[in-house]
């Protein structure tokens, strides 16, 4: 297998290693990570020495903090949005593929877990949290929707989380990421290191258990409820009324951070975590999520929450619509109507 500077591809007895190597970026996804991650799994899936992929990521900050949404912006704002749609079609292909794969594909989800990093991870048969692990879907931010089958893993959370999660970009712990079906198994940081050995050594994800206990408590189970109540309203506008007619603490979080999102991204997100609960394979959810994707920089906000996020960080997005209340359901069909030339293949 290859080596290169961003990703690091190799085997190891019989597990086929990758390591996401851009740890100064927090391991962003690159487009050509995105393609060797895909080639290495391509050529493993078939060999018969390869009993298991291993993921991982080099430093102690971040599993994967996202795509590369820099290179994006460069692109966009030159009026170039085909290399955005390119890499979004081409690591919806790759997220499809590690949600079917037919060999146990273990992710070890320590430090930041945040939208591509969670394509990465969470489709995955084994995924491994940690006392570092921050999982967050906080698309709707900076103009874009939970995506890499985001919108899936969130229908499939229990009650309501997923409408919460995704319109709030809430930040999960071990606990909470296991408790919302992001993960599976906790093993404490310090015998992190020793689990990887054991894999890498046997090849088997069976020595996991020899490792896992129990996550500190979460913060999810003992608000399930009143997020059910909330966000079992019939828009994302609804919800939002409702969170600001409350007291409680938690109400309030959510609101103010739904009141900072894109109103499109947000009243999409809704539709769309909806939609995903009758979807039969993660592929309907996937070609959804690029309807959405594939307009976000010509008819959506996405280069305007990434310059206030990322580029000028002023955190002041004049983002297309003032509010929820100004988004109609036209607007919102518009942005998931069948792109031209038809959906993605995956």
């Amino acid at each position: 297998m290859s080596e290169d500077k961003d990703i690091l591809i190799k085997v190891e007895g019989r597990v086929g290693h990758v390591t996401l190597n851009r740890p100064k970026a927090l391991n962003a996804l690159t487009y050509d990570m995105v393609l060797a991650l895909e080639e290495a799994l391509d050529a493993w899936r078939d060999d018969p020495d390869i009993a298991m992929v291993l993921i991982d990521a080099a430093g102690d900050k971040a599993f994967c903090a996202g795509g590369d949404i820099q290179a994006m912006y460069r692109h966009g704002k030159d009026g170039d949005y085909d290399y955005a749609r390119r890499f979004w079609a081409d690591e919806y292909r790759l997220n499809a593929k590690i949600a079917g794969y037919a060999k146990p594909f273990v992710a070890l989800m320590h430090g930041i877990v945040m939208g591509g990093g969670v394509g990465l991870s969470a489709h995955g048969r084994h995924r491994i949290v940690t006392d570092t692990t921050m999982l967050a879907m906080p698309e709707c931010a900076i103009g874009l929707i939970p995506d890499v089958g985001g919108t899936f893993l969130l229908a499939r959370a229990r009650g309501r989380l997923g409408e919460y999660l995704g319109l709030t970009g809430t930040r999960l712990g071990a606990a909470d990421a296991i408790y919302a079906g992001f993960a599976d198994s906790y093993v404490p940081l310090d015998r992190l290191e020793a689990l990887r050995a054991a894999l890498l050594d046997s090849g088997d994800p069976a020595v996991i258990e020899d490792f896992a206990g129990e996550p500190p408590e979460g913060r999810l189970a003992a608000i399930e409820v009143d997020v059910d109540e909330v966000f079992e309203q019939g828009s994302a506008l609804d919800c939002l009324r409702m969170l600001e007619s409350r007291d409680e603490e938690w109400a309030a979080k959510a609101a103010k951070a739904i009141r900072g999102g894109s109103p499109i991204s947000l009243a999409c997100t809704f539709e769309m975590v909806r939609a995903s609960r009758t979807d039969l394979t993660l592929e309907d959810s996937l070609k959804r999520e690029y309807r959405f994707s594939s307009r976000c920089m010509e008819h959506g906000d996405f280069l305007e929450g990434i310059r206030a996020a990322v580029i000028d960080k002023d955190r002041q997005p004049k983002f297309s619509k003032p509010g929820l209340e100004a988004v109609t359901q036209e607007d919102v069909a518009s942005m998931l109507a069948e792109p031209p030339g038809g959906d993605i293949e995956l």
